[in-house]
Protein backbone atom coordinates (compact mmCIF):
# COMPACT_ATOMS: atom_id res chain seq x y z
CA UNK A 1 0.00 0.00 0.00
CA UNK A 2 1.38 3.40 -1.03
CA UNK A 3 1.92 5.67 1.95
CA UNK A 4 0.08 9.00 1.90
CA UNK A 5 1.96 12.13 2.96
CA UNK A 6 0.68 15.70 2.79
CA UNK A 7 2.28 19.05 3.55
CA UNK A 8 0.37 22.21 4.40
CA UNK A 9 2.25 25.42 3.70
CA UNK A 10 0.70 28.50 5.30
CA UNK A 11 1.97 32.09 5.02
CA UNK A 12 2.48 33.72 8.42
CA UNK A 13 0.36 36.85 8.96
CA UNK A 14 -0.01 37.00 5.19
CA UNK A 15 -1.53 40.45 4.58
CA UNK A 16 0.77 42.17 7.09
CA UNK A 17 3.79 40.24 5.81
CA UNK A 18 3.08 41.35 2.23
CA UNK A 19 3.20 44.97 3.39
CA UNK A 20 6.43 44.41 5.31
CA UNK A 21 8.23 42.90 2.30
CA UNK A 22 8.16 46.25 0.51
CA UNK A 23 8.53 48.57 3.50
CA UNK A 24 11.58 47.72 5.65
CA UNK A 25 10.68 50.53 8.05
CA UNK A 26 7.79 48.44 9.41
CA UNK A 27 9.55 45.07 9.35
CA UNK A 28 9.47 44.80 13.16
CA UNK A 29 6.49 47.07 13.79
CA UNK A 30 2.96 46.08 14.85
CA UNK A 31 0.89 46.16 11.64
CA UNK A 32 -2.87 45.92 11.19
CA UNK A 33 -4.75 45.63 7.92
CA UNK A 34 -8.11 47.40 7.77
CA UNK A 35 -11.37 46.28 6.21
CA UNK A 36 -13.17 48.05 3.39
CA UNK A 37 -13.58 51.74 4.26
CA UNK A 38 -10.84 51.39 6.90
CA UNK A 39 -13.36 50.29 9.52
CA UNK A 40 -12.06 47.31 11.48
CA UNK A 41 -8.85 45.30 11.69
CA UNK A 42 -9.20 42.16 9.54
CA UNK A 43 -5.58 40.95 9.71
CA UNK A 44 -2.68 41.68 11.99
CA UNK A 45 0.97 40.90 12.54
CA UNK A 46 2.26 38.87 15.48
CA UNK A 47 3.64 42.07 17.04
CA UNK A 48 0.17 43.61 17.08
CA UNK A 49 -1.37 40.47 18.57
CA UNK A 50 1.12 40.64 21.44
CA UNK A 51 -0.16 44.14 22.28
CA UNK A 52 -3.61 42.70 22.97
CA UNK A 53 -5.28 43.89 19.76
CA UNK A 54 -7.54 41.27 18.17
CA UNK A 55 -9.07 40.71 14.77
CA UNK A 56 -12.36 42.58 14.48
CA UNK A 57 -11.29 45.52 16.62
CA UNK A 58 -12.64 48.87 15.42
CA UNK A 59 -9.75 51.07 14.30
CA UNK A 60 -11.28 54.31 15.61
CA UNK A 61 -11.56 52.84 19.12
CA UNK A 62 -7.81 52.29 19.49
CA UNK A 63 -6.32 55.12 21.53
CA UNK A 64 -4.07 57.33 19.36
CA UNK A 65 -1.56 57.65 22.20
CA UNK A 66 -1.36 53.84 22.35
CA UNK A 67 -0.75 53.78 18.58
CA UNK A 68 2.05 56.35 18.80
CA UNK A 69 3.66 54.71 21.84
CA UNK A 70 4.03 51.33 20.14
CA UNK A 71 4.59 52.55 16.59
CA UNK A 72 1.49 50.77 15.29
CA UNK A 73 0.80 51.02 11.55
CA UNK A 74 -2.77 50.60 10.36
CA UNK A 75 -2.98 50.14 6.59
CA UNK A 76 -5.83 49.93 4.10
CA UNK A 77 -6.32 46.51 2.54
CA UNK A 78 -4.35 46.23 -0.73
CA UNK A 79 -5.98 43.19 -2.31
CA UNK A 80 -4.23 43.68 -5.65
CA UNK A 81 -0.87 43.28 -3.91
CA UNK A 82 -2.01 40.33 -1.79
CA UNK A 83 -3.45 38.49 -4.78
CA UNK A 84 -0.27 38.88 -6.81
CA UNK A 85 1.95 37.81 -3.92
CA UNK A 86 -0.26 34.76 -3.40
CA UNK A 87 0.23 33.77 -7.03
CA UNK A 88 4.01 34.04 -6.60
CA UNK A 89 3.92 31.84 -3.50
CA UNK A 90 1.83 29.17 -5.23
CA UNK A 91 4.07 29.22 -8.31
CA UNK A 92 7.07 28.66 -6.05
CA UNK A 93 5.42 25.78 -4.18
CA UNK A 94 4.53 24.06 -7.47
CA UNK A 95 8.27 23.46 -7.88
CA UNK A 96 8.15 20.97 -5.00
CA UNK A 97 5.31 18.68 -6.12
CA UNK A 98 3.26 17.87 -9.21
CA UNK A 99 0.11 17.79 -7.05
CA UNK A 100 -0.81 21.09 -5.41
CA UNK A 101 -4.14 22.22 -3.97
CA UNK A 102 -4.49 25.97 -3.47
CA UNK A 103 -6.66 25.96 -0.37
CA UNK A 104 -6.89 29.71 0.20
CA UNK A 105 -5.04 32.91 -0.67
CA UNK A 106 -2.27 32.03 1.80
CA UNK A 107 -2.46 28.23 2.16
CA UNK A 108 -1.74 25.24 -0.04
CA UNK A 109 -1.69 21.48 0.41
CA UNK A 110 1.12 19.59 -1.33
CA UNK A 111 1.09 15.87 -1.97
CA UNK A 112 4.43 14.35 -0.96
CA UNK A 113 3.52 10.84 -1.99
CA UNK A 114 6.65 9.30 -3.45
CA UNK A 115 8.92 11.71 -1.58
CA UNK A 116 9.12 9.56 1.56
CA UNK A 117 12.70 8.53 0.78
CA UNK A 118 13.70 12.12 1.56
CA UNK A 119 14.08 13.69 4.97
CA UNK A 120 10.71 15.48 4.85
CA UNK A 121 11.64 17.96 7.58
CA UNK A 122 14.61 19.07 5.49
CA UNK A 123 12.37 19.16 2.41
CA UNK A 124 9.95 21.40 4.31
CA UNK A 125 12.82 23.68 5.29
CA UNK A 126 13.82 23.88 1.65
CA UNK A 127 10.24 24.95 0.77
CA UNK A 128 10.30 27.57 3.49
CA UNK A 129 13.69 28.92 2.39
CA UNK A 130 12.77 29.03 -1.29
CA UNK A 131 9.47 30.86 -0.71
CA UNK A 132 11.38 33.39 1.40
CA UNK A 133 13.99 33.86 -1.34
CA UNK A 134 11.40 34.24 -4.11
CA UNK A 135 8.85 36.41 -2.32
CA UNK A 136 10.27 37.62 0.99
CA UNK A 137 7.33 36.02 2.83
CA UNK A 138 7.66 33.78 5.92
CA UNK A 139 5.76 30.48 5.87
CA UNK A 140 5.14 27.55 8.20
CA UNK A 141 5.14 23.95 6.98
CA UNK A 142 3.20 21.09 8.56
CA UNK A 143 3.59 17.52 7.34
CA UNK A 144 1.22 14.62 8.11
CA UNK A 145 -0.25 11.44 6.70
CA UNK A 146 -3.60 13.23 6.16
CA UNK A 147 -4.71 16.78 5.43
CA UNK A 148 -6.12 17.13 8.96
CA UNK A 149 -2.87 15.98 10.57
CA UNK A 150 -0.91 18.30 8.28
CA UNK A 151 -3.10 21.15 9.58
CA UNK A 152 -2.28 20.19 13.16
CA UNK A 153 1.43 19.90 12.33
CA UNK A 154 1.35 23.35 10.76
CA UNK A 155 -0.27 24.85 13.85
CA UNK A 156 2.36 23.14 16.04
CA UNK A 157 5.14 24.56 13.83
CA UNK A 158 3.76 28.08 14.25
CA UNK A 159 3.36 27.85 18.02
CA UNK A 160 6.76 26.32 18.88
CA UNK A 161 9.96 28.17 18.03
CA UNK A 162 12.15 25.07 18.30
CA UNK A 163 10.56 23.69 15.12
CA UNK A 164 11.89 26.67 13.15
CA UNK A 165 8.60 26.76 11.28
CA UNK A 166 8.61 23.15 10.02
CA UNK A 167 7.10 20.11 11.77
CA UNK A 168 6.60 16.54 10.54
CA UNK A 169 4.06 14.78 12.75
CA UNK A 170 4.65 11.49 10.89
CA UNK A 171 8.21 11.46 12.24
CA UNK A 172 7.26 12.25 15.84
CA UNK A 173 7.75 9.39 18.36
CA UNK A 174 4.53 10.24 20.24
CA UNK A 175 1.81 11.50 17.90
CA UNK A 176 -0.81 11.07 20.63
CA UNK A 177 1.02 13.67 22.72
CA UNK A 178 0.68 16.19 19.89
CA UNK A 179 -3.04 15.39 19.53
CA UNK A 180 -3.57 15.97 23.27
CA UNK A 181 -2.07 19.43 22.78
CA UNK A 182 -4.80 20.38 20.29
CA UNK A 183 -8.10 21.56 21.82
CA UNK A 184 -11.22 20.50 19.91
CA UNK A 185 -11.88 24.15 18.95
CA UNK A 186 -8.66 24.16 16.95
CA UNK A 187 -9.29 21.02 14.90
CA UNK A 188 -9.76 21.79 11.22
CA UNK A 189 -13.45 21.33 10.38
CA UNK A 190 -14.79 21.50 13.95
CA UNK A 191 -17.02 24.55 14.25
CA UNK A 192 -18.07 26.38 17.38
CA UNK A 193 -21.26 24.41 17.96
CA UNK A 194 -19.58 21.04 17.48
CA UNK A 195 -16.80 22.11 19.85
CA UNK A 196 -19.37 22.99 22.53
CA UNK A 197 -21.12 19.65 22.02
CA UNK A 198 -17.86 17.72 22.31
CA UNK A 199 -16.87 19.53 25.49
CA UNK A 200 -20.29 18.82 27.00
CA UNK A 201 -19.57 15.16 26.37
CA UNK A 202 -16.15 15.34 28.02
CA UNK A 203 -14.12 15.39 24.81
CA UNK A 204 -11.56 18.14 25.25
CA UNK A 205 -8.78 17.51 22.73
CA UNK A 206 -8.04 15.82 19.41
CA UNK A 207 -6.67 12.64 21.00
CA UNK A 208 -9.83 12.09 23.03
CA UNK A 209 -11.87 12.52 19.85
CA UNK A 210 -9.92 9.73 18.16
CA UNK A 211 -10.94 7.34 20.95
CA UNK A 212 -14.69 7.86 20.48
CA UNK A 213 -16.60 4.97 18.78
CA UNK A 214 -17.41 5.50 15.11
CA UNK A 215 -21.18 5.08 15.53
CA UNK A 216 -21.27 7.82 18.20
CA UNK A 217 -19.28 10.20 15.97
CA UNK A 218 -21.49 9.58 12.95
CA UNK A 219 -24.65 10.04 15.01
CA UNK A 220 -23.47 13.31 16.58
CA UNK A 221 -21.34 14.76 13.75
CA UNK A 222 -22.64 13.02 10.58
CA UNK A 223 -20.49 11.19 8.07
CA UNK A 224 -18.39 14.34 7.59
CA UNK A 225 -17.40 14.23 11.25
CA UNK A 226 -16.54 10.54 10.96
CA UNK A 227 -14.19 11.28 8.06
CA UNK A 228 -12.55 13.95 10.20
CA UNK A 229 -11.98 11.52 13.07
CA UNK A 230 -10.50 8.94 10.72
CA UNK A 231 -8.15 11.61 9.40
CA UNK A 232 -7.02 12.27 12.97
CA UNK A 233 -6.30 8.55 13.28
CA UNK A 234 -4.08 8.74 10.21
CA UNK A 235 -6.54 7.32 7.65
CA UNK A 236 -6.70 9.61 4.61
CA UNK A 237 -10.32 10.45 3.74
CA UNK A 238 -10.04 13.93 2.22
CA UNK A 239 -8.33 14.02 -1.16
CA UNK A 240 -6.43 16.94 -2.59
CA UNK A 241 -8.48 19.04 -5.00
CA UNK A 242 -6.11 20.04 -7.78
CA UNK A 243 -8.84 21.32 -10.11
CA UNK A 244 -10.29 24.73 -9.26
CA UNK A 245 -14.05 24.31 -9.29
CA UNK A 246 -15.93 26.96 -11.25
CA UNK A 247 -18.14 29.24 -9.20
CA UNK A 248 -21.90 28.69 -9.08
CA UNK A 249 -22.46 32.37 -8.33
CA UNK A 250 -20.22 35.41 -8.65
CA UNK A 251 -20.80 38.41 -6.38
CA UNK A 252 -19.21 41.84 -6.70
CA UNK A 253 -20.09 44.38 -4.02
CA UNK A 254 -18.45 46.92 -1.72
CA UNK A 255 -19.62 49.36 0.91
CA UNK A 256 -19.34 53.02 -0.02
CA UNK A 257 -16.81 55.32 1.62
CA UNK A 258 -19.59 57.86 2.19
CA UNK A 259 -23.38 57.52 1.98
CA UNK A 260 -24.72 57.70 -1.59
CA UNK A 261 -28.09 59.29 -2.34
CA UNK A 262 -28.12 59.91 -6.12
CA UNK A 263 -29.26 57.31 -8.65
CA UNK A 264 -26.46 58.28 -11.06
CA UNK A 265 -23.77 57.44 -8.50
CA UNK A 266 -25.45 54.12 -7.76
CA UNK A 267 -25.57 53.32 -11.47
CA UNK A 268 -21.86 54.08 -11.84
CA UNK A 269 -21.02 51.76 -8.94
CA UNK A 270 -23.27 49.04 -10.33
CA UNK A 271 -21.60 49.29 -13.74
CA UNK A 272 -18.18 49.07 -12.12
CA UNK A 273 -19.10 46.00 -10.07
CA UNK A 274 -20.67 44.40 -13.15
CA UNK A 275 -17.43 44.74 -15.07
CA UNK A 276 -15.51 43.05 -12.24
CA UNK A 277 -18.00 40.17 -11.93
CA UNK A 278 -18.21 39.47 -15.66
CA UNK A 279 -14.41 39.58 -15.98
CA UNK A 280 -14.25 36.81 -13.35
CA UNK A 281 -16.88 34.92 -15.32
CA UNK A 282 -14.82 35.05 -18.51
CA UNK A 283 -11.61 34.09 -16.72
CA UNK A 284 -13.21 30.71 -15.96
CA UNK A 285 -14.53 30.32 -19.54
CA UNK A 286 -18.06 30.63 -18.22
CA UNK A 287 -21.23 32.41 -19.30
CA UNK A 288 -24.27 33.41 -17.25
CA UNK A 289 -27.89 34.25 -17.93
CA UNK A 290 -29.15 35.71 -14.64
CA UNK A 291 -28.16 38.91 -12.85
CA UNK A 292 -29.35 40.10 -9.43
CA UNK A 293 -28.87 43.66 -8.17
CA UNK A 294 -29.21 44.57 -4.50
CA UNK A 295 -28.84 47.76 -2.49
CA UNK A 296 -29.22 48.76 1.15
CA UNK A 297 -28.83 51.59 3.63
CA UNK A 298 -26.68 51.39 6.76
CA UNK A 299 -28.69 49.37 9.27
CA UNK A 300 -26.42 50.52 12.09
CA UNK A 301 -27.39 54.17 11.65
CA UNK A 302 -30.42 55.74 13.31
CA UNK A 303 -31.98 56.94 10.07
CA UNK A 304 -34.62 55.76 7.57
CA UNK A 305 -33.84 52.23 6.36
CA UNK A 306 -34.42 50.58 3.00
CA UNK A 307 -33.13 47.46 1.28
CA UNK A 308 -34.26 45.70 -1.87
CA UNK A 309 -33.18 43.48 -4.73
CA UNK A 310 -34.44 42.37 -8.14
CA UNK A 311 -33.26 40.13 -10.93
CA UNK A 312 -33.29 39.96 -14.72
CA UNK A 313 -32.65 37.16 -17.16
CA UNK A 314 -30.73 37.62 -20.39
CA UNK A 315 -32.22 36.13 -23.57
CA UNK A 316 -29.14 33.90 -23.93
CA UNK A 317 -26.15 33.14 -21.65
CA UNK A 318 -23.44 35.76 -22.15
CA UNK A 319 -20.01 36.90 -21.07
CA UNK A 320 -20.37 40.33 -22.67
CA UNK A 321 -20.09 42.99 -19.98
CA UNK A 322 -22.43 45.59 -21.62
CA UNK A 323 -25.22 42.99 -21.70
CA UNK A 324 -25.05 42.79 -17.91
CA UNK A 325 -24.52 46.53 -17.35
CA UNK A 326 -27.66 47.37 -19.33
CA UNK A 327 -29.71 44.78 -17.45
CA UNK A 328 -28.31 45.82 -14.05
CA UNK A 329 -29.09 49.49 -14.53
CA UNK A 330 -32.64 48.69 -15.63
CA UNK A 331 -33.08 46.73 -12.41
CA UNK A 332 -31.53 49.47 -10.31
CA UNK A 333 -33.95 52.09 -11.66
CA UNK A 334 -36.84 49.88 -10.55
CA UNK A 335 -35.66 49.30 -6.98
CA UNK A 336 -34.09 52.70 -6.28
CA UNK A 337 -36.01 54.95 -3.90
CA UNK A 338 -35.02 58.62 -3.43
CA UNK A 339 -34.58 60.08 0.04
CA UNK A 340 -32.37 57.33 1.46
CA UNK A 341 -28.65 57.25 2.26
CA UNK A 342 -27.35 54.09 0.62
CA UNK A 343 -24.38 52.27 2.11
CA UNK A 344 -24.03 49.41 -0.34
CA UNK A 345 -24.93 48.20 -3.81
CA UNK A 346 -23.87 44.98 -5.52
CA UNK A 347 -24.48 42.49 -8.27
CA UNK A 348 -24.61 38.71 -8.40
CA UNK A 349 -24.34 36.56 -11.52
CA UNK A 350 -26.13 33.22 -11.47
CA UNK A 351 -27.24 30.39 -13.75
CA UNK A 352 -23.59 30.00 -14.70
CA UNK A 353 -22.39 27.35 -17.14
CA UNK A 354 -19.25 26.52 -19.10
CA UNK A 355 -19.03 28.10 -22.54
CA UNK A 356 -19.04 24.66 -24.17
CA UNK A 357 -22.51 23.98 -22.72
CA UNK A 358 -24.12 27.27 -23.76
CA UNK A 359 -27.34 26.65 -25.76
CA UNK A 360 -27.71 27.82 -29.35
CA UNK A 361 -30.60 29.88 -30.70
CA UNK A 362 -32.14 29.63 -34.14
CA UNK A 363 -33.14 33.30 -34.35
CA UNK A 364 -30.13 35.17 -32.96
CA UNK A 365 -26.36 34.62 -32.62
CA UNK A 366 -24.97 33.75 -29.23
CA UNK A 367 -22.26 35.70 -27.40
CA UNK A 368 -19.75 33.07 -28.48
CA UNK A 369 -20.58 33.34 -32.18
CA UNK A 370 -20.46 37.06 -32.88
CA UNK A 371 -18.30 40.14 -32.38
CA UNK A 372 -19.06 40.43 -28.64
CA UNK A 373 -16.62 37.70 -27.62
CA UNK A 374 -13.94 39.14 -29.89
CA UNK A 375 -14.35 42.54 -28.23
CA UNK A 376 -14.16 41.07 -24.73
CA UNK A 377 -11.10 38.96 -25.53
CA UNK A 378 -9.37 42.02 -26.95
CA UNK A 379 -10.28 44.15 -23.93
CA UNK A 380 -9.11 41.49 -21.46
CA UNK A 381 -5.84 41.07 -23.35
CA UNK A 382 -5.11 44.82 -23.27
CA UNK A 383 -5.90 45.10 -19.56
CA UNK A 384 -3.70 42.10 -18.75
CA UNK A 385 -0.77 43.63 -20.65
CA UNK A 386 -1.19 47.28 -19.68
CA UNK A 387 -2.72 47.00 -16.21
CA UNK A 388 -6.14 46.71 -14.61
CA UNK A 389 -8.84 49.14 -15.78
CA UNK A 390 -6.74 50.68 -18.55
CA UNK A 391 -9.80 50.04 -20.68
CA UNK A 392 -13.04 50.50 -18.80
CA UNK A 393 -16.64 51.59 -19.31
CA UNK A 394 -17.83 55.20 -19.34
CA UNK A 395 -20.95 54.12 -17.44
CA UNK A 396 -18.70 53.25 -14.47
CA UNK A 397 -17.77 56.93 -14.08
CA UNK A 398 -14.46 58.77 -13.98
CA UNK A 399 -14.09 60.46 -10.58
CA UNK A 400 -16.03 57.76 -8.67
CA UNK A 401 -16.74 59.69 -5.45
CA UNK A 402 -18.67 56.64 -4.20
CA UNK A 403 -15.55 54.46 -3.95
CA UNK A 404 -14.75 52.93 -0.58
CA UNK A 405 -12.45 54.82 1.77
CA UNK A 406 -8.81 53.64 1.62
CA UNK A 407 -6.82 56.48 3.13
CA UNK A 408 -3.84 54.31 4.13
CA UNK A 409 -3.50 52.34 0.89
CA UNK A 410 0.04 51.30 -0.01
CA UNK A 411 1.32 51.17 -3.63
CA UNK A 412 0.72 48.25 -6.00
CA UNK A 413 4.40 47.34 -5.88
CA UNK A 414 4.18 44.28 -8.11
CA UNK A 415 1.42 45.11 -10.59
CA UNK A 416 1.96 48.76 -11.54
CA UNK A 417 4.98 50.15 -13.38
CA UNK A 418 4.73 53.49 -11.60
CA UNK A 419 4.74 51.79 -8.19
CA UNK A 420 7.80 49.57 -8.68
CA UNK A 421 10.19 50.17 -5.75
CA UNK A 422 13.31 52.15 -6.64
CA UNK A 423 16.64 51.44 -4.96
CA UNK A 424 19.19 54.24 -4.86
CA UNK A 425 22.89 53.64 -4.20
CA UNK A 426 24.73 56.49 -2.53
Amino acid sequence: MVKNTVALVDCNSFYASCEKVFNPDIADKPVGILSNNDGIIVALSSELKKLGISRGAAAFKIDKRFIRKHGIRLLSSNYTLYGDMSTRVMDTLSMFTPDLEIYSIDEAFLSLRGFEHLNLTDYGRQMKKTVRQHTGLPVSVGIGSTKTLAKIANRFAKKHNFTEGVFDITNHPDRDKILRWVDVEHIWGVGRQYAKMLRRNGIINAYELTQVPDNWVQKKMTIVGLRLVKELRGISCIDLEMDIKPKKEIVSSKSFGNPVTELQDLMEATSDYCSVAVKKLRSENQVASLIIVFLSTNRFKNEPQYANYAKARLPLPSGYTPDFIHAANRILKKIYRPGYKYKKVGVMLADIMHQSKAPLDFFQPTYLDDHRKIIMDCMDSINEKMGLHKLTYASAGIKKPWQMKREQLTPSYTTSWKHIPVVKAI
